[in-house]
C-alpha cells in the first residue's frame, strides 16, 4: 500500500506540476517555437524594455495589492461581526457571504460591467467624468476578495477562546488596547493567509478584470488573452516564471516565520509550565 500511495503521489505531484516546469523551461527557449533549441536570457531581457508587459504587470500588482489590503479590513471587520452573531441571522449572513464564490465568474463580471456603465451614464449627465479603469478594477476586485478573506478569518476566531478580551480587560486594557493586542494577535494567521488568497485570486483574475477593464489599463490576465490571438510571446513565459518565483519565495517566507513563531510559543508555554512547577 505505501508503494501504491507513493507512486500514486508522484504522478499527481508531477500532473501539477509538469505544466510550470514546461513554462519555466520555455521561458529560456532560444526560438519562439514550440520546440526548444537552447537556453538564453533574452526573453527577460526584452521583457523589462516591452512598456505594455511592463505596463500591465504594474496595473496587475497595483490592483492586487490595493484590492487585497482593502478586502483584508474588510474581511476581518466582517468576520469578527459575523461570530458575534447568533441563530438564523449568523446562517443568513454566511449564506449571503457564500453566493460570490459558489456564482459563476461570468455572471459576476457581467454584472459589474453592467453595474458601472449605469453609474457611469448617470455620473457623466451630472458632468462627473467617469470612466473604466482604476477605479472600476479596483472596486470589482474588493468585492470578490471580502468572501474568502471571511472565510479564512472566522475559523480563528472560532477557534479563540472567548474569555480573552474579558481578561485582557480585566488586567488593564481598554476596548482597543484589548482588541489590537490580543483579538488581532491571536487571528493574525488567518488574516495574513485571507490577504495572501485575496492577491493570489487578484492576480490570477481574468473574467472580471475582461468586463471591468478600461482601455488605459489592463491587467496582464487580459493582455495575455488578447495576445492570444495573434501568438503568445515568449517574454509572458519569461514574465509568468518571474511571478511563480516571488509567490514560491513569499509562501516560503511566510512558512519559515510562521514555524519559528509556533517554536517560540511552544518555548513560552514550557516555560511558563516550568515556572507553575516550580511554585
Amino acid at each position: 500500500m505505501k508503494t501504491w500511495a507513493k507512486t500514486y503521489l508522484g504522478v499527481f505531484l508531477t500532473f501539477l506540476y509538469a505544466p510550470i516546469f514546461v513554462l519555466i523551461l520555455f521561458s529560456f527557449n532560444n526560438s519562439k517555437g514550440r520546440t526548444f533549441t537552447g537556453f538564453t536570457g533574452k526573453w527577460y531581457a526584452q521583457l523589462f524594455s516591452d512598456a505594455a508587459v511592463l505596463d500591465a504587470m504594474f496595473t496587475t500588482l497595483v490592483v492586487a495589492i490595493v484590492a487585497a489590503s482593502v478586502a483584508t479590513i474588510m474581511g476581518t471587520a466582517a468576520a469578527i461581526g459575523i461570530n458575534n452573531m447568533e441563530g438564523r441571522m449568523r446562517s443568513s449572513v454566511m449564506s449571503m457571504t457564500y453566493l460570490p464564490i459558489i456564482n459563476p465568474e461570468i455572471i459576476v463580471g457581467v454584472s459589474f460591467m453592467l453595474l458601472f456603465v449605469v453609474a457611469k451614464n448617470i455620473l457623466n449627465s451630472v458632468g462627473i467624468p467617469f470612466q473604466f479603469g482604476w477605479i472600476t478594477l479596483i472596486v470589482a476586485h474588493i468585492t470578490f476578495n471580502v468572501p474568502y478573506v471571511i472565510l479564512s478569518v472566522l475559523p480563528k476566531l472560532r477557534q479563540m477562546d472567548a474569555s480573552l478580551m474579558d481578561a485582557a480587560m480585566d488586567l488593564g486594557c481598554n476596548h482597543w488596547q484589548a482588541f489590537s493586542k490580543v483579538i488581532i494577535h491571536e487571528i493574525k494567521p488567518g488574516i495574513v493567509s485571507g490577504f495572501l488568497m485575496a492577491i493570489t485570486f487578484s492576480v490570477d483574475d481574468f473574467v472580471v478584470s475582461y468586463f471591468t477593464t478600461g482601455a488605459k489599463h489592463q491587467t496582464l490576465s487580459v493582455l495575455i488573452y488578447a495576445m492570444t490571438k495573434k501568438r503568445v510571446s515568449p517574454e509572458i513565459n519569461a514574465i509568468s516564471t518571474l511571478l511563480f518565483g516571488v509567490v514560491l519565495l513569499v509562501l516560503v517566507i511566510i512558512n519559515i516565520s510562521e514555524r519559528r513563531n509556533l517554536e517560540k510559543r511552544k518555548k513560552a508555554r514550557r516555560i511558563a509550565m516550568q515556572e507553575v512547577e516550580g511554585r
